[in-house]
């Protein structure tokens, strides 16, 4: 009985050190592959001015800029991505118009979210809508 016991505490042993190994290697190559998909996703963007979507499966991928890489990061304080709007032209269409008019006020209420440290997960899902919208819009128009 004592043999069946210390081999099933060692065997227990083995199974919790494995188990942090894999742990670790899982880990390491998460944040790998997430590294590899910004410098992707940044790349794009500066090759097609337009920022890639996750597919829909994924709800939210947030990274942030790294710290002196010789590109400009983002000025603003707890910006949560490198990449930055393009710029839109003056249009006429008052559909776009009026996006853009939301979606200044959806940035309003972010910025004033994160000023009082509450959470922005709503906020940033309803810019990145609206602005989806403008795109879909201006591409109609």
């Amino acid at each position: 009985m004592d043999t069946v016991i210390s081999e099933y505490q060692k065997w227990k042993q083995h199974g919790e050190s494995l188990r942090v190994q894999a742990r670790q290697a899982m880990e390491t190559r998460f944040r790998d592959l997430l590294a590899e998909a910004m410098h992707i996703g940044q790349e794009y963007y500066a090759d097609f001015g337009v920022a890639l979507k996750p597919p829909p499966a994924i709800t939210a991928f947030r990274y942030k800029a790294a710290a002196g890489k010789g590109k400009k990061a983002t000025a603003k304080t707890g910006a949560k991505s490198a990449i930055k709007p393009v710029p839109r032209p003056v249009t006429a269409d008052p559909r776009i118009t009026a996006l853009e008019k939301t979606l200044a006020q959806a940035r309003k209420k972010l910025e004033a979210a994160r000023a009082a440290g509450k959470p922005t997960k709503n906020f940033d899902d309803r810019i990145y809508e609206i602005e989806d919208e403008i795109r879909l819009a201006a591409l109609a128009g």
